[in-house]
């Protein structure tokens, strides 16, 4: 059968966006989702979203990674989301709905969309880096020359190692350019390899890199591959809470595919 799609990026992390709210998608197909997200024989993407119905929020956000498997939360997608939520006039300028992780908060203004995160209590902290999940697990660590760094073969050796294993993490290389300001590089589960930009990672490290003392603001601006996202947030006692991902979320294209 033949279906619609759209393409959308924010800042650089791309996915194939669909409408189910009629379910005719089949989400129990993985090899066909993989195929959808693959660069060359697919649309390509680095995941891709659903749009359904939800009994009692404006939608519900489905995200498989470009593996093909559901996946946790996806900070940029549920950017995205939001983004093809006003697209469809499902929404307006505000929203609240549901991903895997909980219930979401969000606003649009023109192609900038906030989305608020869920709670963070827990930064564990260890010689050479941190660990926390935003919705999603992530190693954070600091390194030099990070624009030389081969993040895939290094991002592989941690995502696969001792304790993440096949449950896997996500692994953000960061560089600190100014108190509030740092230069990050990250390696994605799911998709195997580096990606232009991570919503929940860039959260990750703006809230290890204040729970390290590297930053005393609430306010951070993380510089990606694909362009620049910053989180606010508040923190009290060890605990972030009002954690807000903002940046651009931008419809590419559409178009009609086989599946």
């Amino acid at each position: 059968m033949k279906g619609h799609f759209y393409k959308y990026q924010g800042t650089g992390n791309d996915f194939v966006v669909i409408d189910n709210r009629s379910l005719f998608f089949d989400k129990t197909n993985n090899k066909n989702i993989a195929k959808l997200c693959d660069r060359r024989f697919g649309i390509g993407a680095d995941g891709l979203i659903l749009l359904e119905n939800h009994p009692t929020l404006d939608f519900k956000m489905v995200y498989f990674n470009a593996d093909g498997r559901e996946s946790s939360m996806c900070g940029n997608g549920g950017r995205c989301i939001v983004a093809f939520a006003k697209f469809l006039d499902v929404i307006e300028n505000k929203t609240t709905f549901e991903a895997i992780d909980g219930l979401h908060n969000a606003e649009i203004d023109a192609n900038i969309v906030k989305l608020q995160m869920t709670d963070v209590s827990v930064i564990q902290t260890f010689k050479n880096h941190q660990f926390l999940d935003t919705g999603s697990p992530h190693h954070v660590q600091l390194v030099e020359n990070i624009d030389d760094l081969d993040v895939k073969v290094n991002g592989a050796q941690i995502r696969y190692g001792e304790p993440y294993n096949e449950t896997g993490s996500n692994v953000n290389f960061v560089h600190q350019i100014s108190s509030d300001k740092f230069r990050v590089r990250t390696y994605e589960r799911g998709v195997e390899d580096e990606t232009l930009s991570c919503g929940t990672g860039v959260t990750a490290v703006a809230l290890a890199m204040h729970n390290s003392g590297k930053t005393a603001s609430n306010k951070v601006v993380l510089q990606t591959q694909g362009g620049e996202l910053s989180i606010t947030f508040k923190e009290n006692n060890g605990r972030y809470s009002d954690i807000w991902l903002i940046g651009p979320a931008t419809q590419v294209f559409k178009g009609e595919i086989e599946w």
